[in-house]
């Protein structure tokens, strides 16, 4: 059964799957669920209706599901998921959402999470993420899978990440991030592709060419969005493989409220 060190402080409701650990001072709350293989660091406070999945692995003076940063905020019953297989550093804060939006705050799966990083209330986080130290992201927040947010860097509330994209260090990402990009500084810009990152999840020549072209469409050609939006759409009767990539570009782009960053 789940291991409790006799200074932690578990909560009559809380349930704790075979093989989690509690570290010394942690404070765990009457709603909360943690899933099998999970351990909870020293002084960790988990709160709320939290739903932690399996075989995550939180350090000490994380601040878990307690209630979100947010002046309309009136004690709902709102909620924070959190799936398998997360690593979760120092001093982070993660709230739960808000009756405004969805009510539940979610990070996926395989997650790299770094110290003080903050994801505040209705923040959807995919799978595979990396943040680094001191990332902060504000409410309502989406990253798709596979982004990467540099340390220092904020991201302002309702903007979209999507997948692939990376976060330059200390950067104000205040505008939706295509896709496959690469952004950085105040006021944010477009660097290029996420080069080193395809290659590394394996992404050959001939995609990261459609890629480029892409890239191409979209930043270097002087076309309108709706203009480049077209000219992506058809881009894999010249360049087949292509076709999945444009087909993930254009539906971010059709979901984009902020704006993209150009």
């Amino acid at each position: 059964m789940a291991d409790v060190h006799p200074t932690a402080l578990v909560a009559r409701g809380a349930e704790l799957a075979e093989g989690v650990t509690i570290g010394p001072y942690a404070v765990i709350g009457a709603k909360v669920r943690i899933g099998a293989g999970t351990s909870i660091g020293a002084h960790c406070v988990i709160e709320g209706r939290t739903t932690i999945g399996a075989h995550n692995r939180f350090f000490p003076f994380s601040s878990i599901g307690l209630a979100p940063q947010d002046k309309k905020y009136a004690g709902e019953d709102t909620a924070l998921e959190i799936g398998d297989g997360n690593t979760v550093r120092e001093f982070c804060t993660f709230n739960t959402g808000t009756v405004q939006d969805a009510g539940t705050t979610r990070i996926g799966d395989d997650n790299w999470i770094m110290a003080y990083v903050h994801v505040a209330h209705d923040c959807q986080l995919g799978s595979h993420l990396i943040l680094a130290n001191n990332a902060q992201l504000a409410g309502h927040v989406q990253l798709d899978d596979w982004v990467f947010i540099g340390g220092l860097t904020g991201v302002h509330q309702f903007v979209k990440i999507g997948a692939h994209a990376m976060a330059g260090f200390s950067s104000a990402v205040t505008q939706d991030v295509p896709p496959f990009m690469t952004v950085d500084g105040n006021p944010l810009a477009v660097r290029g592709l996420n080069i080193v990152g395809l290659r590394r999840r394996g992404f050959d020549a001939d995609r990261i060419a459609g890629l480029k072209q892409m890239h191409r469409l979209l930043y270097r050609s002087g076309l309108t969005l709706e203009a480049a939006r077209e000219a992506i759409a058809k881009l894999p009767e010249t360049m087949p493989g292509s076709a999945g990539d444009a087909a993930l570009l254009l539906e971010f782009l059709s979901r984009s409220t902020r704006g993209i960053a150009r």
